[in-house]
């Protein structure tokens, strides 16, 4: 029973509860500095997300008419956009902050015995305050739009926590390439532009063409986007064998990453 808690996932977990202190002043510290000098600071985190909206509804629905297919989820274009950018936001973001983010901590790392693993996962919390704030909007959206809220919403957290570990575990690799290789950042951006294309955001599934549909069920993120659209815009309930497989993804490369970031650990301070 004692191999279970050596685990890197297990180590953390426990390591997390320890410093838990810590681990909320650098959410604090890290949330303050995204906003530092603006003269209205955290309000940012809500203007963005509804001018965002408001655009889309303009440009797809008043200006292009964008229509949907049939059988989608809902026939409102901009709803449909904005439920599906929700998570992709919130992954992006975490990734590409947490790939530097260990080389702007240089000080922190190199003179204090300081729990590195801790970085990555603040700026995954961090962003999900700006994410919470966003989902907010997107239900009231719903509300007011769709007057349908239902009680899916429920299930959101549950997800959130699942896309939390794989951005977290993707996280922890690229921060400790970026260490040794500090092209990652660069090659990382590339990556994600593919990446997003290949997940249906801007597009539906059905849009998609048929000899590339595989690269769907290799996605992650791909099953993140239907279930936030789905919990969100519809009453429909996510698929058990859909929740299973992103399951896996997640705690996958959450194990992956952790293994991976306490190997490279270990020469940080010289490299740094």
């Amino acid at each position: 029973m004692d191999i279970l808690f050596r685990l890197p996932g297990a180590l953390f977990l426990r390591n997390l509860v320890e410093r838990r202190s810590l681990l909320f002043q650098l959410v604090r510290r890290d949330f303050q500095q995204r906003f530092v000098g603006s003269a209205v600071g955290w309000i940012w985190g809500v203007i963005q997300p509804l001018v965002l909206l408001a655009s889309w509804t303009f440009v797809f629905s008043v200006c292009l008419k964008q229509k949907m297919p049939a059988g989608e989820v809902t026939d409102n274009y901009p709803l449909f956009l904005f439920a599906g950018m929700l998570p992709w936001l919130l992954f992006s973001e975490t990734v590409l902050r947490s790939t530097s983010s260990l080389l702007e901590q240089a000080s922190l790392i190199t003179k204090t015995v300081f729990p590195a693993e801790m970085v990555p996962v603040s700026i995954f919390l961090s962003s999900l305050v700006s994410h919470l704030i966003a989902l907010g909007l997107a239900v009231a959206a719903v509300g007011i739009w769709l007057n349908h809220i239902g009680p899916g919403l429920m299930l959101l957290p549950l997800y959130m926590l699942l896309l939390g570990m794989f951005a977290v575990g993707f996280g922890w690799i690229l921060a400790s390439l970026q260490v040794y290789l500090r092209d990652t950042a660069q090659v990382l951006t590339v990556i994600l532009t593919f990446w997003f294309w290949l997940t249906p955001i801007f597009i539906t599934e059905q849009q998609f063409p048929a000899r590339l549909r595989f690269l769907l069920a290799g996605n992650p993120l791909a099953y993140l986007v239907r279930a936030y659209r789905e919990l969100l815009l519809s009453g429909r309930w996510p698929r058990l064998d859909e929740l299973g497989i992103m399951a896996v993804f997640a705690l996958a490369m959450f194990l992956a990453g952790g293994l991976f970031f306490r190997h490279m650990k270990r020469g940080f301070a010289d490299v740094l």
